[in-house]
């Protein structure tokens, strides 16, 4: 289905300032959003652009574990990411100029994602966006949902889109985070079963939005109830009960799993007992810690006569794709997919973003507001 999009009117690009505000780091001792500093006076990203990219007046950014986890790697935070460097990868905003043979337009509402290592993050107020991955925001679709789309929305509709056909039943592990109340939604759009797990025992708000540009805000009286509103078909406490001992139990066994937790590590091991010959593990999200490495390398290395594992194991990563982005921009106009936001912050309250989103104890996914141009 084509997507019909807008535009919003921007000075002319001769017009563009030479500095903007931007959250930036130079060090990273401890954590990201104790590094984080607000420069008034960040220089715009200045290389000359690309063939089909595009400089990108941010209006909104989603923020991602990815964020903080490469800054506070010793290595990869001292050497591969150029500084002063501003964190952020998803973002939703306008094009302020296009760049050589760019099918974008000044003024046209986008969406997309930056890829990792990048100085220039959608926490700054400009960013270069490429051809692959800044796409048109549709009309209705706000730029606070446009900018959940980036890495988790991508990432579970590419894994489920090609893994996955109508009729499966499809277990996603962690139904109420970022990446899950995508999968959930996502599955039941591609006429999957779906059964998912998630902690029924808190209750928090909400904010699901529209697919028309309206937006209500609910208060969820559990994980459990929020899984069933997105569509899932079976809801998991795994406060209250083994997972892998309810899905033992099942009277119809899996297609398909999508992890988006890493947790509990036998889910996996035990994989063939709730799964049908030839069903497919795929793993989104993951405890980083010498255990997990460990028990990845039997899965991956060890011959299953060696105590190796039995059910095909990848891992997902969100690869930039027009092509997908497009699809799932369709699948929120339909309203088949609805992103659900756990909080906004301001951008001058950027820093606790993180703070929230580094818990663990988020329930879809957090934003910052960068500019408050509607």
């Amino acid at each position: 289905m084509a997507t019909k999009t807008a535009t919003t009117r921007l000075p002319s690009t001769k017009n563009l300032p030479s500095t903007m505000h931007a959250w930036q780091w130079t060090t990273c001792k401890t954590t990201l959003e104790s590094a984080l500093t607000l420069n008034p006076t960040a220089p715009l990203p200045s290389r000359p652009l690309r063939p089909g990219e595009s400089l990108i007046r941010v209006h909104a950014a989603s923020v991602n574990p990815i964020d903080y986890k490469l800054p506070e790697l010793p290595i990869v935070g001292r050497l591969a990411i150029p500084k002063p460097a501003t964190p952020g990868l998803d973002f939703a905003g306008v094009v302020a100029e296009p760049g050589p043979k760019s099918a974008l337009k000044v003024g046209q509402r986008v969406f997309g994602k930056l890829e990792p290592k990048q100085q220039y993050g959608t926490l700054g107020e400009y960013v270069i966006g490429s051809a692959a991955g800044t796409v048109p925001l549709p009309d209705g679709v706000s730029f606070e949902q446009g900018a959940t789309l980036g890495i988790c929305g991508v990432v579970t509709y590419q894994g489920l889109v090609k893994n996955v056909k109508r009729g499966d039943r499809v277990l996603v592990n962690g139904g109420s985070g970022g990446t899950g109340t995508f999968a959930v939604q996502i599955a039941k759009a591609l006429g999957c079963e779906v059964v998912t797990t998630c902690s029924g025992e808190l209750r928090f708000q909400s904010q699901i939005w529209g697919s028309r540009g309206a937006h209500t805000n609910r208060c969820v009286g559990a994980n459990v109830q929020l899984c069933k509103d997105l569509g899932a078909d079976e809801v998991i406490d795994y406060r209250t009960q083994s997972v892998v001992s309810a899905l033992e139990k099942g009277e119809k066994k899996l297609d398909f799993v999508l992890d988006n937790v890493g947790e509990p590590k036998a889910l996996y091991w035990k994989a063939p007992s709730f799964t049908k010959p030839g069903a497919r593990y795929v793993q989104i999200g993951s405890q980083v810690s010498l255990g997990f490495v460990f028990d990845l390398a039997c899965r991956l290395a060890l011959p299953t006569w060696l105590g190796g594992g039995k059910t095909p194991f990848s891992f997902a990563s969100a690869s930039t794709n027009f092509n997908d982005y497009q699809g799932l921009a369709d699948l929120v106009v339909n309203g088949q997919v609805k992103p659900v936001i756990d909080e906004i912050y301001t951008f001058e309250n950027a820093p606790k973003a993180y703070e929230k989103l580094r818990t663990g104890r988020t329930r879809g996914k957090i934003v910052v507001r960068v500019a408050n141009e509607s």
